[in-house]
């Protein structure tokens, strides 16, 4: 009544001008309640956590997890690093050792090795020419103790060579995986560098599984292929 009497308003104005001042009332409430602090709670990963963490102060056992993307153990059966748990694979190991003949080896095995199983090379055979310390590839021949192919004859007493003399090849195929600088030197169209060239992609790729690979080392065409090739075995 104070009101409509100081301001002159009328009895409907006075009803619209209440009615907008108790809905500007209610809104303000509403926007301050939403905007009330609320609880947050914990992710259930942090709970884990600190239950760990109280096991752990508790002295109760804690089980690491592995970590993603870790490798896994090799089991009892595999070398370390052959990625295949119990992998084996087969050697022939020939020439003068006590038990030749065929043999299964753990993968990654080297052919000291192959000489262990074996039974180790025969009383007063020389090793200095084969490289105990290659790691073997499967389906891999050992000769131990085999000499290297012999020279060219001298030209004197005809027919004393043969044909493999007179050309200057070695007696035998020569082994790519276990032959020496000599054995190669011999062969048609190899000298020392190619022969070092040859063993050093046996040492870098594991050895070789099959003569075509001959054609993938530094020196060697088609042409020198093909005169090779049958003078030589993996």
């Amino acid at each position: 009544m104070w009101l409509q009497l100081r301001c002159g308003l009328e009895p409907k104005t006075l009803a619209a001008l209440t009615v907008v001042l108790v809905a500007a009332a209610v809104f303000a409430a509403m926007h301050f309640w939403s905007d009330r602090p609320a609880s947050v709670r914990a992710p259930e990963r942090v709970g884990e956590a600190a239950a760990s963490g109280a096991d752990a102060d508790a002295g109760g056992p804690v089980t690491p997890e592995p970590s993603p993307g870790a490798a896994p153990a090799a089991g009892p059966g595999g070398p370390a690093g052959s990625g295949v748990p119990g992998a084996q694979i087969v050697v022939d190991v020939g020439g003068k050792v006590r038990r030749p003949g065929i043999h299964r080896l753990p993968s990654g095995s080297r052919v000291a090795d192959a000489l262990r199983v074996a039974g180790g090379a025969r009383p007063g055979v020389d090793l200095d020419g084969l490289n105990r310390a290659r790691v073997l590839v499967d389906g891999e021949q050992i000769i131990v103790g085999a000499p290297p192919g012999p020279a060219a004859a001298g030209g004197t007493g005809a027919g004393t060579g043969g044909p493999a003399a007179a050309s200057g090849a070695p007696a035998g195929p020569v082994s790519l995986n276990s032959g020496t600088p000599e054995q190669f030197d011999t062969l048609p169209g190899v000298g020392p560098v190619l022969a070092q060239h040859i063993i050093d992609y046996r040492t870098q790729h594991g050895g070789f599984r099959s003569v075509d690979e001959l054609r993938e080392v530094n020196g060697i065409g088609d042409r020198r292929f093909a005169d090779l090739q049958p003078l030589v075995r993996p």
